[in-house]
């Protein structure tokens, strides 16, 4: 037994430096605090603050499209100045939105809550993303990002869970408000933790520069790097948006399960992406980047796949069971797409463009969020099973095309196989002097 729990723990050693631990840390706390509201915004604005449904959708739509808009220009600010300053100023910006959110009573208050709040959001995810990579060396670039992913993941559920028992037993207004003030508090301790605990340091300054270009014009100029944006943008919609957001009303209206299984489902998938993110980081480290793409691009059309087997049962425990397999199919499939993808444009980005590239990339997941419901909105309606297997279709498509990549996408283990060519003739020649 003990033996067991040895390998289990050891899993889940990431081998990180103890600033990034702290920076993640509190990233779980500010998570926790947005679980807190995330699942009941529309029913406080609604309910509480009495603005139609319309209106209140609105209001949240406007912290993500301020987060897109504002996210471009903090790429551009944290190629010019520190991430940590800048990841202090945005949370700073999303405690002052979000603890707003408790004093609203007209609708134009909700959406200058929205743009402060969604600005700050912006700033601060990129800028943690940047800090992040500057903290660690090239080889713990998956770790890091998959600790992120844990901590992000941990707090949003958790605090959900939390906020759940508190609205069921206090449902008034003055619960909301308690809940959007410590949202703001915990934006405004991460700050605090970032400014006390996590050092400001400097990205290296990339000597050519000026030969390479600067501004989002160099980063348009990298083809390869835009032709994993785009397939990542497909692999978002696909894959996590279309399960997020379309599983729960196609479950409904055509398989036996009811809101307590779908309930059930999409926590097995958060749980299963908290445990399983950091123990994937060693599994991926030992495949070729190409191979681990095209796996996660299989994994997605698998589950999509999947979920069609629910609608031939009438039994609720079998089709639970299997959206529950389609659940983890998924989550393994988003475990092995963050920790790939990010450390390839991290790889991909010069210095002094690490902050572009970042801000592009994260704008890719806001994209494919945005773009999956609405494509998979528009299938429920016409052809529900469309849904699943064209974006099974889509993800095949996407894995096929990122395995023709091969050699092209810089490759740790590629490296160590084939030295550079530098250094072989160095070796040469040295021999040669010897001789």
């Amino acid at each position: 037994m003990s033996r067991t729990l040895a390998r289990v723990f050891a899993g889940w050693r990431t081998g990180l430096p103890g600033p990034v631990i702290v920076l993640q840390a509190g990233t779980a706390v500010n998570y926790f605090g947005t679980g807190l509201i995330l699942p009941f915004e529309i029913i406080y604005l609604h309910q509480a603050r009495g603005f139609p449904t319309a209106t209140a959708g609105l209001v949240l739509a406007a912290v993500m499209g301020t987060a897109a808009v504002v996210t471009p220009f903090s790429g551009a600010l944290l190629d010019r100045f520190r991430a940590k300053p800048i990841l202090i100023i945005g949370n700073l910006a999303s405690a002052l939105g979000y603890a707003g959110f408790a004093f609203v009573d007209r609708p134009w208050q909700a959406f200058v809550c929205s743009a402060v709040g969604g600005a700050g959001f912006g700033v601060a995810i990129t800028a943690n993303q940047v800090l992040s990579l500057t903290l660690v060396s090239a080889e713990q670039r998956a770790s890091s990002i998959a600790l992120r992913r844990v901590a992000g993941n941990f707090g949003l559920g958790s605090g959900a869970t939390v906020a759940g028992f508190i609205v069921a037993s206090a449902n008034d207004l003055r619960t909301f408000q308690a809940l959007y003030l410590f949202d703001g508090a915990t934006f405004a301790v991460f700050a605090l933790v970032v400014l006390v605990g996590i050092p400001n340091p400097r990205l290296a300054n990339a000597a050519s520069a000026s030969d390479r270009g600067t501004g989002f014009r160099a980063v348009a100029h990298d083809r390869l790097f835009l032709i994993l944006i785009a397939a990542n943008i497909v692999l978002v919609m696909t894959g996590g948006a279309l399960f997020s957001n379309m599983l729960a009303p196609f479950a409904k209206a055509h398989t036996p399960v009811g809101p307590g299984e779908i309930g059930v489902v999409i926590f097995i998938n958060t749980f299963f992406i908290v445990v399983a993110q950091i123990p994937a980081t060693r599994v991926v480290k030992r495949m070729r980047r190409t191979h681990a793409l095209a796996a996660t691009s299989a994994l997605f059309a698998i589950g999509l796949l999947a979920v069609l087997l629910a609608t031939l049962s009438s039994s609720t425990l079998t089709a639970t069971t299997v959206l529950a397999g389609v659940a983890i199919v998924i989550a393994l499939g988003e475990c092995a797409q963050f920790i790939v993808l990010g450390p390839i444009v991290a790889d991909l980005a010069p210095p002094h463009l690490l902050g572009r590239y970042m801000s592009l990339y994260g704008l890719s997941f806001t994209a494919g969020v945005a773009l999956g419901p609405a494509v998979g909105g528009a299938l429920l309606t016409t052809s529900p099973d469309a849904v699943w297997w064209g974006g099974a279709l889509a993800a095949a498509l996407i894995g096929a095309g990122l395995l023709r990549l091969g050699d092209r996408i810089p490759d740790p283990l590629l490296q160590a196989q084939c030295p550079p060519p530098q250094a072989v003739s160095a070796a040469d020649m040295d021999s040669a002097c010897h001789s």
